[in-house]
């Protein structure tokens, strides 16, 4: 099983994927996806002058071999550019595999450790009204758990809030979108958006929140504390996770489940907090953290401290990449929920899948592989658009995480 063909994939059908396709000398073909958003051809350009020239003639079957030769041998190691490439290369190699075996990924990884995998969907509204609204779409469409965001009165835009019903993009053509942000207005807005989904809801939902790394450690500290009445089934990314002691702060002050990783590219950037149990759910993604390979060797290291999974699933990764995490999904025994965007109708078309939607779960389907394919001739049909995410800025005008 030589690889004999490798070909990078660039398209925007809604948004901008990239997508590696390689094929064996016996014509059996598998993806990956290699999307980063917002510097899609850096990695793009990785794997057609670094990579891909040292796939030809390669057995297929020697994954593991494959993600040491592409991850030791480069010798600058990590990095978002070069662990999405080896993702890339790494979920091919799996779809290959279990094509040429006639079976399902997840049967490969152990098989299943449940019948289908819990997800979560983004509700968001401009005011508490129409939050509230949003979440009992969610709830009517079957969800069993729900991110919950919210326009804060005082300012123009905040994370997670679309500009149009049901839909949030985040990116711009051309330039960042530039948005103000207060901490304090936050902090003071956030926990009546909670008490009112409580009240409107109930205890039997599962509510989640996104802070999106704009708070210091005391601030995450008082608003976990604040949400503790609410239950809520996680609060994600309080502060920016460079500085995994920030999280042993927090964790004196509040009980409110923490998650945090989607932004993490190996166990490395997470041993720390694993290990000194200072989080709940680690929010690593196939596609950035090098594939369904190395995102096993951190689940496996996660669960010994129980921590338990919640994989970034955002529109911003490729159905290859929802695919892959759904097997991921499906076959570890500490998975804990897998974020969960409906792609748009030109997505869907441009990659067919197997991977189905019901009553709040989602099952990666049986077909052999991922269970994804690439219509090349339609993908061609929607060429790059440069784009980038949103520039954040404190009302004083000093630049802010996003």
């Amino acid at each position: 099983m030589k690889i004999a063909d490798a070909k990078v994939i660039v398209c925007s059908p809604g948004r901008n994927f990239v997508t590696l396709k390689l094929t064996t000398a016996d014509g059996i073909s598998g993806l990956g996806d290699a999307t980063l958003n917002g510097r899609e051809l850096a990695v793009a350009s990785y794997l057609n002058d670094h990579v891909l020239p040292l796939l030809a003639g390669r057995d297929a079957r020697r994954i593991e071999d494959t993600w040491q030769y592409l991850y030791k041998g480069a010798y600058w190691r990590r990095g978002p550019v070069t662990m999405t490439a080896i993702a890339a290369v790494d979920m091919a190699l799996w779809d290959i595999r279990a094509k040429s075996l006639g079976v399902p990924l997840y049967e490969l990884l152990g098989g299943a450790s449940r019948e289908a995998v819990l997800v979560y969907g983004h509700a968001g509204g401009a005011t508490i009204d129409d939050t509230v609204a949003a979440v009992s779409r969610f709830l009517q469409q079957g969800y069993q758990a729900v991110r919950a965001q919210s326009g804060i009165p005082g300012l123009d835009a905040t994370y997670g809030v679309g500009k149009a019903k049901g839909v949030y993009e985040p990116a711009t053509k051309d330039a960042p979108q530039e948005t103000a942000w207060s901490s304090a207005m936050y902090l003071n807005f956030v926990p009546e958006l909670f008490a009112r989904l409580r009240k409107e809801f109930g205890p039997g939902v599962h509510l989640l929140h996104d802070v999106h790394h704009r708070l210091t450690p005391i601030e995450a500290a008082r608003l976990g504390q604040a949400l503790e009445p609410y239950h809520l089934f996680w609060l994600e990314d309080p502060v920016p996770a460079e500085l995994p002691d920030g999280f042993r702060l927090i964790r004196q002050h509040t009980t409110t489940p923490l998650a945090v990783g989607e932004v993490f590219n190996s166990i490395y950037d997470c041993q720390q907090l694993l290990r000194e149990q200072l989080i709940d759910y680690l929010r690593a993604t196939v596609v950035h953290a090098g594939g369904i390979s190395h995102l096993r060797k951190i689940a496996h290291l996660a669960e010994l401290f129980h921590v338990r999974t919640g994989c970034h699933g955002a529109t911003d990764l490729s159905p290859v990449s929802l695919a892959a995490a759904l097997h991921f999904d499906l076959s570890i025994h500490n998975f804990g929920i897998q974020e969960y965007m409906p792609h748009a109708a030109a997505t869907d078309e441009v990659f067919p899948h197997a991977y189905r939607f019901r009553e709040g779960m989602m099952h990666p389907g049986d077909a052999p592989g991922l269970g994804v394919e690439i219509d090349e001739a339609k993908a061609a049909a929607f060429p790059y658009q440069r784009a980038y995410l949103p520039v954040n800025r404190l009302l004083d005008g000093t630049l802010h995480s996003w």
